[in-house]
């Protein structure tokens, strides 16, 4: 359509009335570490390695620190627990002295005399079995400090609920009792062997009670090295009709980490079966 006025523009959108723009420059890059320069530099770093060695030095020493029982920063330590059995703590190992002569035995042990025997396959001997009125014995019976555990042999009542309720015993019994440390094979024998004879005394008989000694000494039982105590108490307790009692406790050396123990007790209202003592001792014999 042709234009009947003066010069018009079309409508729209206006984009650029004048010249363009200059070009800006480029932001500054920012500032880079700044690294120590000359000799003040330099100073600053012996510095912190003198720093650093001091640091170190001060840790080797609280840990090389004897703590007397107590932590790096003074917490008190529980103390190790002693896990060793009671024998093994009262009776440490003997040194090994070069030159000491080694327990007597014998060879090759003797044979076991003929007739009924008692195997104690825990405690690693076996020894002579009575008839009547000896019946075998089928409990388990500790008492004193060790606790020694017997468990194998033969018995018979003499006194029935002699205070009411506990039966008095003539007895041949044995056990194994822990004597060394650890899985060790050796132990004290005199030691172990006055031990349990002390603990027999004090802990299965009425107290006060007077002990005659008959035999305290290192022997040879079947070939193996044992400690044989044998003694009569003589005691009183309210309802028992026995006063005294022959007692032999032996200790053999089987060759294990416990002892083999044995224990023959006839009460003196007994004293017919005495000579079971010796008997017994005798025919010992490891398994």
């Amino acid at each position: 359509m042709p234009n009947d006025g003066p010069e018009r523009f079309p409508a729209g959108a206006v984009t650029r009335l004048g010249p363009p723009p200059p070009e800006l420059p480029p932001p500054p890059a920012p500032p880079g570490p700044r690294l120590p320069r000359g000799p003040r530099g330099r100073l600053w770093w012996f510095a912190g390695a003198a720093v650093l060695v001091l640091v170190a030095g001060l840790v080797a020493v609280i840990v090389a620190r004897p703590t007397d029982g107590r932590g790096i920063f003074g917490d008190r330590q529980e103390a190790p627990v002693d896990t060793r059995p009671p024998l093994a703590r009262a009776c440490p190992p003997p040194p090994d002295v070069p030159g000491d002569p080694a327990p007597t035995r014998s060879a090759r042990p003797a044979p076991a005399p003929s007739g009924p025997r008692t195997v104690d396959e825990e405690a690693g001997i076996s020894y002579p079995a009575y008839g009547a009125p000896w019946e075998r014995w089928t409990t388990v019976w500790n008492a004193g400090d060790l606790q020694v555990p017997y468990k194998t042999g033969q018995h018979f009542v003499t006194e029935p609920a002699y205070d009411g309720f506990s039966d008095y015993h003539a007895s041949v019994l044995s056990a194994a009792v822990p004597a060394a440390t650890n899985d060790a094979f050796t132990f004290d024998l005199e030691c172990v062997g006055r031990q349990v004879a002390a603990d027999a005394r004090n802990g299965y008989y009425p107290q006060p009670n007077q002990m005659e000694t008959i035999r305290d000494e290192r022997t040879v039982l079947g070939g193996r090295p044992a400690w044989v105590t044998v003694f009569r108490l003589h005691f009183s307790s309210p309802g028992l009709r026995a006063t005294n009692e022959l007692v032999a406790l032996a200790c053999i050396d089987v060759g294990r980490p416990s002892a083999a123990v044995l224990y023959v007790s006839i009460p003196g209202t007994h004293a017919q079966y005495d000579w079971i003592v010796d008997d017994a001792l005798a025919g010992v014999r490891p398994i």
